[in-house]
């Protein structure tokens, strides 16, 4: 099989781009929040848990702790009691009274809107902060790389076995497509890894892309 141009894989990645769009908009956060804090609490939690499980603890937590400052001052128990459904509960719990204290120490009880400085914050790293600036702050600096994204990109061979790192296939599918584009692009992709292009068993004789995918017809 000939090697694929940047450029012809470029025009694939816009028709990929263009029909999970048709298909799914801008996609919407299936965490639940009502502003940045909320959010990156919810994304730090999410970590090896399934968003629904993080959905069903945190209006109990966020109710409880509602600013920074309240969840900086919370004793530990209190909040490892409240997150204990979710797994590594405990560590998750430091996790958030750090993040938390940090938010009050140097951010005026804020969560800072810059790619760079949420990555000093505990627990979270370039995927969460990518998620807090896209969802959080509508600002495109990255692309969250999960492991829908992951399995996605390398199946519709946007990234290559090389790209064997999250970090690596972001910097591949950010040289893809156009930055107003990148905002979008995790959610929709994990709507679609949900629905069609499922890490078991994908649906490739339904899948939308599947005249775009040189693993469609290895995959069933």
């Amino acid at each position: 099989m000939p090697r694929e141009s940047i450029k012809n894989k470029k025009t694939r990645a816009q028709e990929i781009e263009t029909r999970l769009y048709a298909t799914y908009g801008a996609g919407n956060p299936s965490l639940h929040f009502s502003n940045p804090f909320e959010l990156t609490i919810a994304v730090v939690l999410s970590a090896q848990c399934t968003d629904e499980a993080v959905n069903k603890v945190t209006p109990k937590l966020f109710a409880t702790y509602p600013h920074p400052a309240d969840l900086a001052a919370a004793p530990l128990a209190d909040i490892e009691k409240i997150i204990h459904p979710l797994g590594f509960f405990r560590v998750k719990a430091q996790k958030l009274k750090g993040l938390a204290q940090m938010c009050v120490a140097e951010y005026a009880s804020t969560v800072p809107a810059n790619i760079d400085e949420l990555q000093k914050l505990p627990g979270v790293g370039r995927k969460t902060a990518n998620c807090v600036m896209a969802a959080g702050f509508g600002k495109a600096h990255g692309i969250a790389v999960d492991t829908h994204v992951f399995r996605i990109a390398h199946r519709l061979n946007l990234a290559t076995k090389a790209d064997s790192t999250p970090e690596k296939v972001e910097a591949k599918l950010m040289r893809l497509y156009d930055q107003k584009d990148w905002i979008y692009i995790n959610h929709q992709m994990v709507l679609f890894g949900r629905e069609f292009c499922r890490a078991k068993r994908p649906l490739c004789d339904s899948c939308p892309l599947s005249d775009l995918c040189p693993s469609a017809f290895v995959l069933n």
